[in-house]
């Protein structure tokens, strides 16, 4: 059992569900995403989503996309991520799940990337652009099965609002680690409302198959959390952080100002 799978296994047992955190990976260095992990680690983070950055992000928002042109002017590559992640092994093991995009991936080299990733210490990869019948067959016909004895990262799922049964069926049945509801249409985004059908969009994903299911997209406030940490397995705050960091990544005190914002968030999360 890899981490992803140990972390979502120990919650489950507890009655508690996932505070899962995404930060853009070199914003605005690989050095203060550093000390970022370590701190949302110390704020209760449970899972740390890292953006790998890429010139043309097109499922995020103004807030991540900036991010990512930050990460990219700092000279932050795939290959600079990786071995962050191998060093940042060395002081934490919280699960670490790479949120990107195909582009970079081929780019790099779809093989070399997952074994790349499975060395350095990636529990899950999310590709958001990769339809789930082109994942498995790339996979499993390029990496093998996913097995105790040939570990890889878990491959993440998304569903989205508009996802219909049938393709639901299919993701759930292909799906590892977790599954990430994208809780609204469009991009990524801090939201004043929560979007509406959560709950019985959850229930569907989670008839479907046996993997928890994480929502995201728009949640930036401790209400928003705790009232979605009452439908769901993990609670995703992304682009409210990502803002947090834009406007005081170089702060000598951006430690206590990230604990500031996201330990309100987790302890929402897990007061549900």
């Amino acid at each position: 059992m890899n981490r992803l799978d140990q972390r979502f296994a120990d919650l489950r047992a507890s009655g508690k569900s996932a505070f899962i955190a995404y930060i853009a990976a070199g914003d605005p260095t690989l050095e203060r995403t550093r000390e970022i992990v370590l701190t949302l680690e110390k704020c209760g983070a449970d899972i740390i989503e890292l953006g790998l950055p890429f010139s043309d992000p097109l499922a995020d928002g103004i807030v991540n996309q900036m991010a990512a042109d930050r990460a990219l002017r700092s000279g932050t590559t795939t290959a600079k991520v990786l071995s962050f992640i191998k060093e940042l092994r060395q002081e934490t093991q919280i699960p670490l799940v790479l949120f990107t995009y195909l582009n970079p991936v081929y780019t790099y080299g779809f093989e070399r990337f997952h074994q790349d990733a499975a060395a350095a210490g990636v529990d899950g990869i999310l590709l958001l652009d990769l339809p789930p019948d082109e994942a498995s067959l790339n996979l499993e016909t390029t990496l093998g099965p996913n097995s105790v004895e040939h570990p890889r990262p878990a491959t993440i799922r998304l569903i989205a609002p508009t996802t219909p049964a049938e393709r639901i069926q299919l993701i759930a049945s292909k799906a590892e680690g977790f599954i990430y509801y994208v809780s609204r249409e469009g991009v990524t985004g801090a939201q004043t409302s929560l979007a509406t059908g959560i709950q019985e969009q959850v229930k569907l994903i989670q008839s479907a198959g046996s993997v928890p299911v994480a929502v995201g997209f728009g949640i930036s406030t401790p209400e928003q959390a705790r009232t979605v940490a009452t439908m769901a397995d993990g609670v995703v705050v992304g682009s409210a952080i990502v803002k947090l960091i834009e406007q005081h990544g170089h702060a000598e005190d951006l430690a206590a100002k990230l604990t500031a914002f996201v330990k309100p968030l987790v302890d929402a999360v897990k007061s549900a």
